[in-house]
């Protein structure tokens, strides 16, 4: 059976195909903000972190959900980080103290 035969198949008889695919979200980095300042996504989900400004910036967190540092990039760059545990994660920027933002990782 092709892909597209069982694709008809599970429409046909409402099934659902799970997809092993997690959903990318994307934050920038711009005037020195992370925008959007608040993200709630799904635990497995990724985000990326888009530097859209002319100088380098950092993205890290110590929060108890996820511990991480992407290091400094500079303009036109992006680095993206996995969150396989739910909870809150505080994110800020090394470079520019008053950069941070928060992202909800729910079940």
């Amino acid at each position: 059976m092709t892909a597209l035969s069982r694709s008809l198949v599970f429409a046909l008889f409402g099934l659902s195909v799970a997809t092993s695919a997690s959903a990318q979200h994307l934050v920038t980095q711009k005037d020195k903000l992370f925008s959007p300042d608040m993200l709630t996504i799904k635990v497995g989900e990724s985000v990326e972190f888009r530097n859209d400004d002319p100088f380098f910036h950092n993205v890290f967190s110590m929060s108890e959900a996820k511990t991480f540092d992407l290091g400094n990039f500079p303009a036109g760059e992006s680095r993206s980080v996995t969150f396989e545990t739910a909870g809150t994660v505080d994110i800020e920027c090394t470079i520019h103290p008053l950069m941070n933002m928060t992202i909800e990782v729910v079940e």
